[in-house]
């Protein structure tokens, strides 16, 4: 037998062998109790899918920023920063929480990662700020498992403080566990009248630092960290259109836990371009990754209940989210048939070439990447398939199929070191 003859042999053992291995392992795998189980899954009902969402809910991440500052000051604007929607869309979602107060969730009521509570009338010679003082402490005297931070926003220009001060010491006296940020903004009203752009950060303009001191000094006893930011809107010629944002995520990493601190960075590492161009897609890929960013979290943690079932409840809700930003109001039931009719078949080969690696169960050990990848790339499916109705067009699942492919394989990579 020639040397050529023997290594072609066992070449041909050594494959023999590994499909044998391969055959005998994917029977030990529950693959196929899992494909045939997915429709399952996809129809859990409503009170259910409420159940699961109050569980995922108390173990979610949240941060309640608290923005106290005047009207005009810049609070919505570190909303869009953080949350990366557009004006239309922070404006729509600020809703009456009490008489002085409005708040915004983001990306939803149900699951919140960012939960903004904003003071409106301070300042205002008509309203009465010790009512303002008064809602804010019988908010914080709530117990919450929620990380908090106070935010005061001051315009560089604005040196009437003294009410904010009187808001901030009085709660400072109070709650002094609670850490407070002070974020000076509209840096651009005072820029040289030379200057048509931001300049480096920092910047380094001698009525800019004036005033900054002069705002930290009257603060000082009363905020941990103190910067600079100017958000502006893209129409407003400013580029970057959120200058300052790096210091503004840093300071609110270093003073919140880490758990927390993390999920911002994630929401901003995941950040798609502002050049999208569709209001539609821009916004709901802004959704898309939050709750990327929540199944990630949710998988990666050990759960006192099965994984897919929760991931399913987590998209049923960005589904009914995304269908009500394309003008279509559904129920969870609707949006799980919705899940069932796009994803089917696509889930059902993700599982037989994805899920075979995990050892020995699917429901506790799934990787928080891949939780993060089906979640985006459903997302992206159920974008397309409202577009479609929105356009008067019947969803095709074939296109639809191939957007989820795409997309799954593009967001593995992009949450890649999530785990």
């Amino acid at each position: 037998m020639s040397k050529f003859s023997w290594i072609k042999d066992w070449k041909n053992t050594a494959s023999k062998n590994i499909d044998n291995a391969t055959k005998r392992l994917k029977s030990l795998m529950p693959v196929n109790r899992i494909t045939r189980k997915y429709s399952d899954w996809f129809s859990v009902g409503d009170e259910k899918v409420a159940e699961i969402i109050s569980t995922v809910r108390d173990k979610l991440p949240t941060t309640e920023a608290l923005l106290i500052g005047k009207p005009q000051a810049g609070k919505s604007s570190i909303v869009r920063g953080l949350t990366g929607v557009s004006a239309e869309i922070v404006g729509q979602g600020f809703r009456p929480h009490t008489q002085n107060t409005k708040r915004y969730a983001y990306p939803s009521e149900d699951l919140p990662l960012l939960i903004f509570t904003d003071t409106v009338g301070l300042g205002d010679i008509n309203q009465n700020t010790q009512n303002i003082v008064e809602e804010l402490e019988a908010e914080l005297k709530q117990e919450t498992k929620k990380a908090r931070i106070l935010i005061l926003t001051i315009k560089i220009s604005d040196f009437a403080t003294d009410t904010l001060q009187q808001v901030a010491r009085q709660l400072r006296q109070n709650y002094s566990e609670i850490p407070c940020l002070l974020v000076v903004t509209c840096l651009h009203e005072v820029y040289p009248s030379s200057v048509a752009d931001h300049p480096d950060y920092p910047p380094n303009y001698e009525p800019i630092g004036r005033a900054f001191d002069a705002i930290q000094k009257d603060f000082e006893q009363l905020c941990d960290r103190s910067i600079l930011i100017d958000f502006t809107l893209e129409e407003d010629g400013y580029n970057p259109t959120f200058y300052g944002l790096t210091a503004l995520t840093d300071a609110l990493a270093e003073l919140l836990p880490e758990a927390e601190s993390r999920t911002i960075y994630q929401l901003l590492d995941n950040n798609v371009s502002d050049e999208l161009g569709n209001l539609y897609r821009d916004t709901a890929r802004r959704y898309l990754v939050a709750f990327s960013t929540m199944a990630a979290t949710l998988a990666a943690v050990p759960l006192p209940f099965a994984t897919m079932p929760v991931l399913t409840a987590l998209q049923i809700s960005l589904v009914v989210l995304l269908g009500k930003l394309y003008g279509q109001t559904l129920s969870p039931s609707q949006a799980g048939g919705i899940v069932s009719a796009i994803a089917g078949g696509f889930f059902a080969q993700a599982v037989g070439r994805e899920l075979i690696k995990f050892i020995p169960g699917f429901g506790s050990v799934i990787a928080a990447s891949w939780a993060a990848a089906y979640t985006w790339s459903l997302g992206e499916g159920a974008c397309v398939y409202f577009g479609d109705l929105m356009g008067g067009k019947k969803p095709d699942p074939k296109k639809i199929q191939l957007v989820m492919k795409e997309a799954f394989s593009n967001a593995k990579e992009q949450f890649k070191n999530i785990n």
